[in-house]
């Protein structure tokens, strides 16, 4: 457990210096058990440490002797119970998928790495009040047959097999928001088709695999 700790650690404090999240803001977590360890509520990642993460069981009955959990551990909670393949969660209020989350919009299949995510598409969740039951629901419609989505006027959410992988997928999100609102500043951009698309989500199954 105190590696796993230490690894959540390490990348929580890249969400600041990668800068896909300023200071306390967002959250990551990876299974463990019949539960997950996540990061607090309220602490800045830079001052983190081992003890400061805390273990939520999947019933969510958690020991709050033990610190409080991220005020949104409720989302990481449903995805670890209904996405057998999550293994870590890395939730980002980075810049760019903010900024396109706030047209409650997803990205279209503009580039062929948004298959990346799995899907011909990134969709975006609908908005709800953070930590909330609803909130979760609408992730996880977002996530059907997806590795990532929007969130409505709030940030992106991942999931992987491992926090590498998932952090690497929060980047990649990023920076695809990045590049469509580059695109849209030049009009509309040409999308690619559904055939198309599943072309390369046939060939990223081994994209990753080098």
């Amino acid at each position: 457990m105190k590696n796993l700790r230490t690894e959540i650690i390490k990348y929580s404090r890249m969400l600041n210096s990668k800068k896909l999240s300023a200071l306390r803001s967002g959250n990551i977590s990876s299974r463990y058990k019949d539960g997950f360890l996540i990061t607090p509520s309220g602490k800045k990642y830079s001052s983190l440490k081992n003890k400061d993460i805390v273990f939520v069981p999947l019933s969510g009955k958690y020991d709050k002797r033990n610190g409080s959990p991220s005020s949104e551990w409720k989302f990481h909670q449903d995805i670890y119970i209904n996405k057998k393949a999550a293994k870590s969660i890395v939730h980002a209020h980075s810049t760019n998928a903010t900024a396109v989350s706030t047209h409650k919009r997803g990205i279209p299949p503009f580039h062929y790495m948004v298959a990346m995510a799995g899907g011909h598409d990134i969709r975006c969740a609908k908005y709800a009040t953070f930590g909330t039951r609803e909130l979760s629901k609408n992730i996880l419609n977002a996530l059907k047959d997806r590795k990532a989505c929007l969130i409505a006027n709030h940030g992106q959410i991942v999931f992987e097999e491992n926090l590498m992988k998932a952090f690497e997928l929060a980047e990649e999100v990023e920076n695809l928001s990045l590049q469509y609102i580059t695109s849209l500043k030049l009009g509309k951009p040409k999308i690619l088709s559904l055939g198309e698309m599943k072309k390369v989500l046939s060939k990223a199954k081994n994209y990753k695999k080098g």
